[in-house]
This record gives C-alpha cells, sequence and structure tokens, in this order.
C-alpha cells in the first residue's frame, strides 16, 4: 500500500459540499476534484475523446488548479467548453504521476477513454419535463421483471430496429405473425409494473466501438456482458447507445428508454453495483486517491468479499458521500424510480440505513429498494447488511429461503417443494407469508422469486432436477464457451429444450406444471414478487449457469416462444392480474397478515391457505389457495365458511373470472398444479385510515429521525419520514380503520436520542381519511404558542 488509510484514516480531509466534478454553463465551468494527498493536481482539456485512429495528436492544455478546504482541487474556466474533454493530472509524494477521467463524471468518450463536457439539458427528451414516475402506492403493489437491456432485443423474433440498444424500448405497435404483441407492448400486456434494468452504467468490459474480438483494443473486451464491472458510475453504457463515440447520445436515449416506460404505467429499477470495480488500478478512484476507496485486510492487502478481488470501503465518509450523491443524481436527472444493490452484504448498514431515508426524503418517497443480502466472500466488515438487518429499516431483501424452499439448489440437482422435494412446506409457508416470522419485520422488506440473471434459470433448472439435460441436449458452457470447443451458435441448434411437450397440450407437460407452480406461488405470496425476463416465455438459456459473457444465442430472449407457448404466457398473465386487482394478496404489514392468513394444511407435498374476512378490504370475502406438488391428484376440504366456491385458477388457467364453480366442501386438484377459490364476493369497508404527521425541527436537520408506532393494526414499528412539505417532513401510517389511537415516540436512528420523554398518542378516532397532526422539536415547542392549524399531539 502507497498509504496508511488502514490506521491513520481520522487524517484524511473530508469535503461536505454537493458540488465535486463539472457543474456546467454556457459562460463558465467549475472543476473540483477530492484529491487530498495529491501534491498537485492539473486540469487537462482536450478536443478529442482520447479514441482516435488516426493518429490525431491531441496533448491537450494543461491548466493548473487550486487546492481549497477538504481537500477539493478547483479550477474555473470562462467560456462555452461543451464539446471538449477533459482529465486529471495528480503527482503523489512519492513522485507518481498519473492522469485520469473525473470520478464525478457524467458523460464520457467512448470506452470511457476521457470525460466529455456536456450540457445535460441538450440531452432531454422532448417532453422530458412533464415525464413522471407510475404511482406507487404502496410497495407490495409492485411486480418486478428483471431485464437485461440486450437480452431484450438481440434475437431477429424481436421484430426492433434498434436491437441491443437503450431505443428498443421505445418501439412500440410491434407485432409477431400470429399478432402477439412483443417489446414493450408485451411487458403491459403482461401486468408487471417494474423492469428491473441490470447494469447500465458504464461497465469495463464491452468494446463500444464494436471492434471484433480479435481487434479489441484491450484483452478484457467480451462480445456481451451482464455488466458488472464498473467504470463510470453516474454515465449510462455506450454500447446500447446508437453512437457511443458521442458523449450527448447514449444520455439522451437513456432517458428516451425511461420516457418510453413510464409512458407505459412501467417504472425503472436500475441495478448498481456498489461493492466492487472491475479494476482497482484503472478503475474511477484509486488513480487520484490511492487506497481510500477500498476495503482491506488486516494485513493491508485489498480484501475480497465480492469474489473479483476488491471490495468499496462503503463505511468511509466520502466513498459513502459518493454513493448517495450518484444515487440520486440517477433518481433525479434520470427519473429512476428504484435501486437494485449488487452484494448488499458488503455495503455496511448505515450507508443503506442513510441511502434509504436521505433518498426519499430528498428525492423520491416512494422509491423502490432492495438488494443481494449475502456477499461473494469473506469481508473485514463488520456491519454487513444481511438477512434481518433492514428490519424496519424502509428497504428490502431477496429472500433466498424461499427461493430454496420453492425450487431446490441453483445449479444442481438438489430438490425444492415444486421440484419433488417433501419436507419444505413449513419453509415454503413462511415466505409465502411474507417471511415475517423469519427475518423480516414487513412483508415488503422480502423479494420473493425462485430465478434471477445467476446460476440456472428455471426452465433450465427444471430440466436439470428431472433428468432431462441429457436428452435436450443443451451444451456444456463455461465462461462463455463450449467447454469442449466448438461453436456455440450451432450447439445452441441442436438442442432440444421443449423436447418433452407435447404442443396439443402445453399446460398438461410436467415441466412446464412445475415451473407454473413455481412462479404460481411468488405471486401469491405476501411481499414483493419478482419475475426472471422471459419465465412467461419458457425461456432457456441452454444450461448455461453463469451466462454472464455468453452470447446472444444463449442469452437472448426468444421472442416467437410467445406464440408457441400462448397458453403459459396466458396463464402468467392471469396471476399478475389476479395479485393486482386483489389486495388479499397484497397485505401491507405484520398484524394485518397474523389478522388475515390462516394456514390449512402444510404437509404430504400440500400447502394450503386461506385469506379471511375481506383481507386488505379485498372484494372477496374468503379466498383459499393451494398448491400441490405431487404428481397426482388430492382432494383438499374447505373451510366451512361457505358450500359454494368460485374457481379462479387451477390447471387449466388462471385470471379473476370464474373457471368453474365447486360445490360442497371438498375439492379435487390436479397433479402439480395451483388452485384459487373464493366464496362470495362482499362489501368491504375501507382499508385503513391514514394519519400523516408532520415533524418540524428549528435546525432543519431531519437527518435519522423516525418515528416508533405502535397498535396500528397493519404494521407496528419504525415508520420513516418520507417527504419534505413547506420546511416539515413527512410521515403517513397506516391504521386500521377501527383504531381509536396509537402510540408513537420521536427518536434518531436507532435510539440513538428520543425528542420528548414518554410515550405518545394520537387521537384517530375519527372519521376522517387523513388525520393530520403536527409535532415540533421539544425545543421549539415550549419556546412557541400553537398557531398552526393542525392538530398537536400530547
Amino acid at each position: 500500500m502507497s498509504s496508511n488509510y488502514i490506521n491513520v484514516e481520522s487524517v484524511i480531509e473530508t469535503y461536505e459540499g454537493k458540488d465535486l466534478g463539472l457543474t456546467y454553463s454556457k459562460n463558465y465551468c467549475v472543476f473540483k476534484v477530492w484529491a487530498p494527498t495529491a501534491l498537485t493536481v492539473s486540469l487537462v482539456l482536450y478536443e478529442t475523446g482520447g479514441n482516435d485512429a488516426a493518429g490525431i495528436k491531441d496533448s491537450g492544455r494543461i491548466v493548473n488548479m487550486q487546492l481549497e478546504n477538504g481537500g477539493v482541487w478547483r479550477v474555473k474556466l470562462a467560456g462555452d467548453l461543451k464539446g471538449k474533454y477533459y482529465m486529471y493530472r495528480a503527482v503523489f509524494a512519492n513522485g507518481k504521476l498519473v492522469e485520469a477521467a473525473d470520478p464525478y463524471a457524467i458523460a464520457v468518450s467512448a470506452n470511457g477513454v476521457r470525460t466529455a463536457i456536456v450540457d445535460l439539458r441538450d440531452t432531454d427528451p422532448q417532453q422530458w419535463e412533464e415525464d413522471s414516475s407510475p404511482p406507487l402506492r404502496h410497495p407490495s403493489d409492485a411486480v418486478i421483471y428483471e431485464l437485461h437491456v440486450r437480452d431484450f432485443s438481440a434475437d431477429e423474433s424481436s421484430g426492433m430496429l434498434y436491437k441491443g440498444k437503450f431505443k428498443a424500448f421505445t418501439e412500440s405497435g410491434l407485432s409477431d405473425p400470429v399478432g402477439g404483441s412483443l417489446g414493450i407492448d408485451h411487458l403491459v400486456q403482461l401486468g408487471i409494473t417494474h423492469v428491473h434494468l441490470l447494469p447500465v452504467f458504464d461497465f469495463q468490459t464491452i468494446d463500444e466501438l464494436g471492434n471484433s474480438d480479435e481487434n479489441a483494443t484491450a484483452a478484457y473486451f467480451t462480445e456481451y456482458n451482464w455488466g458488472y464491472d464498473p467504470q463510470h458510475y453516474n454515465v449510462p453504457e455506450g454500447s446500447y447507445s446508437t453512437n457511443p463515440a458521442d458523449p450527448g447520445v447514449r444520455i439522451r436515449e437513456f432517458k428516451e428508454m425511461v420516457q418510453a416506460l413510464h409512458s407505459h404505467g412501467i417504472s425503472v429499477i436500475m441495478d448498481v453495483v456498489y461493492n466492487h470495480t472491475y479494476s482497482v488500478e484503472k478503475g474511477p478512484f484509486d488513480p487520484l486517491v490511492p487506497d481510500y476507496f477500498y476495503r482491506h485486510d488486516f494485513t493491508g492487502r485489498l480484501s475480497n468479499g465480492s469474489g473479483v478481488g476488491n471490495e468499496i470501503a462503503t463505511e468511509r465518509p466520502m466513498v459513502r458521500k459518493y454513493i448517495k450523491e450518484s444515487l440520486s443524481y440517477w433518481a433525479s436527472e434520470y427519473h429512476i424510480d428504484g435501486f437494485r444493490f449488487d452484494l448488499m452484504g458488503l455495503m455496511d448498514s448505515i450507508t443503506m440505513r442513510e441511502i434509504t431515508e436521505e433518498l426519499r426524503l430528498e428525492v423520491n418517497p416512494n422509491l423502490l429498494l432492495y438488494g443481494e443480502p449475502w456477499t461473494g466472500g469473506d469481508s473485514p466488515l463488520m456491519t454487513k447488511t444481511l438477512k434481518g438487518v433492514q428490519r424496519g429499516k424502509g428497504y428490502a431483501v431477496f429472500n433466498d429461503n424461499f427461493r430454496s424452499a420453492i425450487k431446490g439448489d441453483s445449479d444442481g440437482w438438489g430438490r425444492g417443494f415444486v421440484t419433488g422435494e417433501y419436507d419444505k412446506e413449513g419453509a415454503v409457508a413462511a415466505g409465502i407469508k411474507g417471511a415475517i416470522h423469519d427475518f423480516s419485520e414487513s412483508p415488503v422488506e422480502s423479494v420473493n422469486y425462485v430465478s434471477a440473471h445467476d446460476n440456472l434459470n428455471l426452465w433450465d433448472k427444471l430440466l436439470t432436477t428431472q433428468g432431462l439435460r441429457q436428452e435436450a441436449n443443451l451444451p456444456d458452457m463455461e465462461n462463455g464457451r463450449l467447454k469442449n470447443g466448438g461453436s456455440v451458435e450451432e450447439a445452441v441448434a441442436q438442442a432440444f429444450p421443449y423436447v418433452s411437450i407435447d404442443m396439443q397440450d402445453i399446460l398438461g407437460n410436467e415441466t412446464v406444471r412445475r415451473s407454473l407452480l413455481a412462479n404460481g406461488i411468488i405471486l401469491t405470496s405476501q411481499g414483493i414478487p419478482f419475475l426472471q425476463a422471459g419465465d412467461e416465455l419458457l425461456r432457456t438459456k441452454y444450461g448455461d449457469h453463469n451466462s454472464y459473457r455468453s452470447s446472444d444465442a444463449i442469452n437472448a430472449i426468444r421472442w416467437d416462444n410467445k406464440s408457441i407457448f400462448m397458453p403459459v404466457f396466458k396463464y402468467y398473465q392471469g396471476l399478475i392480474e389476479l395479485r393486482r386487482n386483489h389486495p388479499a394478496f397484497r397485505l401491507h404489514g405484520r398484524q394485518e397478515i397474523e389478522r388475515s392468513l390462516e394456514f390449512l394444511r402444510c404437509e404430504g407435498g400440500i400447502v394450503s391457505y386461506i385469506l379471511r374476512n375481506n383481507a386488505g378490504s379485498d372484494l372477496w370475502n374468503n379466498i383459499v389457495v393451494i398448491f400441490n406438488a405431487n404428481n397426482e391428484q388430492i382432494s383438499m376440504p374447505l373451510p366451512d365458511v361457505s358450500e359454494s366456491w368460485n374457481v379462479v385458477v387451477d390447471h387449466t388457467g388462471a385470471g379473476t373470472e370464474t373457471i368453474r364453480k365447486v360445490e360442497g366442501n371438498l375439492v379435487q386438484l390436479e397433479g402439480l398444479s395451483m388452485m384459487v377459490l373464493y366464496d362470495a364476493c362482499g362489501e368491504p369497508g375501507p382499508r385503513a385510515k391514514v394519519i400523516e404527521i408532520q415533524y418540524e425541527r428549528p435546525d432543519g436537520d431531519y437527518r435519522g429521525w423516525n418515528l416508533w408506532v405502535w397498535g396500528t393494526g397493519i404494521q407496528d414499528g419504525q415508520s420513516d419520514f418520507r417527504q419534505m412539505e413547506n420546511g416539515r417532513a413527512i410521515a403517513r401510517i397506516e391504521v386500521q380503520p377501527d383504531t381509536s389511537s396509537i402510540g408513537y415516540i420521536l427518536r434518531l436512528n436507532d435510539w440513538e436520542e428520543k425528542d420528548g420523554n414518554g410515550d405518545h398518542f394520537i387521537d384517530c378516532s375519527s372519521d376522517e381519511e387523513v388525520i393530520k397532526v403536527l409535532i415540533r422539536d421539544r425545543e421549539q415547542k415550549s419556546n412557541e404558542a400553537a398557531d398552526d392549524d393542525l392538530k398537536l399531539t400530547s
């Protein structure tokens, strides 16, 4: 190591301002970079992006920068510099000289060689100012669809012009030969609410200039990559642009993609990777601030909790600041609606808490935040964000307990509930309840899924557990290539992943039934459902369990599967319609679930439960859900609350309309299938009353403050302030309609401080749907008369 950051971290200067990087105007530009250990830093201004192959000499113009407080180097240049490029040149005490791109870059040349100067307003599509996020009343309303930009459009069957590009999402009105909608119209037809995009920031492993592998300018370039190789955190990926050599095009086309999805009622979640970078020496941080941004073990070597050679030290002040400002930039400039955190276990819990509180309070109160509560290896970090740490903190984690209970292991022969293993019924039941008796405080802290981009996808996992890989002639892949050499395209053409399906009876096929049962559990469970793109088309990746750098032949979505497997698509569509139209499947809190959901049977390959008494103010009085993981038909007793039941989901289809009626208290259920029944429609009362609490502090600093509430009947525990109005922080708390009062304590973080002594109570016995209450800081309350028309609490 070239410094002693491990032992003398406290002597490193930090900076509080939010203006690092480039501040552009047509009259001048201000450049600021944090490099506290550099002896000198200069700005190098270039005319070109550094990718010129014609031998154009561009040595740049060097401008000295001045050191200011907080370890920040600054220079202000007059004139309009739009269209130029820049780098920072730093000299350190050991004599080392480096030239590096701006870590705070918002635009770059092709392959991220140099930082570009752009006017962001030039990159706004028409009516960008009118673009807004689709409404999300509650996180339980989300249905997430995980998708890779290139996979979406790369196959010929997509019919899209902009294959592999952001602009493919702007192509509407496309259909297959039989009239089925494709692309963005397919997403709308399916009914999902959120598209989760695999990394779309600038990553390092794709040659954006499109050179073939033989002519690639760097050895690490591949034809395809998932993108978990961060290079420039605040810049869109250039290979998804129609012209990566023009720094503004990728920005504008990214915004066009977001705008198109928003206009179709679909929100956008970014997959973000703040736990590691692809490279240290050539990465975004180390050249200008050696060692500070990375975590080290007790010997001083880079720690490797990510499994790829380094991990970012999120717990350090300037690293935490960088991450928070990066996320805020994406949410505000690009109108992003949520973030998924890769290897969130490597992010310290304080950083995650501050991200959640500050982004919602300052940018968007309805941001959806979730991540992977694990690491990729051993890490010296003591405050990892693992499963359980998220309790009450406003963000969610992937529920791998539920995933494994449903399908078994991720890559091998291991079995779960839907793949033939008994004694998994209890773990499935725990997941159905949103893990509220497992690791979560609230059901919306659990992201429920059976497959994602990592590991075997659902169809390939089912083929594996059924011993059908050989019959399907799936190729043996490793690191994007055939293990024994040869053409991947030819191997894919010779595979038969659907060899066992009778096309005249698609829903009767065993593998199809297991797949529908798996995601049928996900879509009817409490929490946030998450689907991998193409599950509804029986997508295969030809047995490649780690397709991060495999070609389009492996990864691309085959859109012609839609017409082939239309009954499967309609089944998924029907399940999503059921979920979105019936709040019983989207209960908001722990107490609401405990009051409404009761298990009827959890053994012998059967899990069944009832949602009682218009759960969640549902129109249906009582709903029974049954999952049968046995191969054979079963008879299942029904609760004695009714003698007549309406079947809306069974082995033949799914939706909200009655398929058939069942008279009496016994129902027959086919093997490897699910059933949803309801007894009658009722007239439910209001779901909840809302208490809007407005908190006022003289210092205006609301960071870390939250409410601890009880007696709500829906979700007790921590309740965050999520937005600012007229200088006050606002929290909204749902309570049961018949609740007369709730208790609360105003606290800082996890009981670091309390505002006031003792418990406080809010009278909510009135019939108002929204009850507004003002809480003033105790010093202010004692010195001021209450002149506000809002109710002051006791």
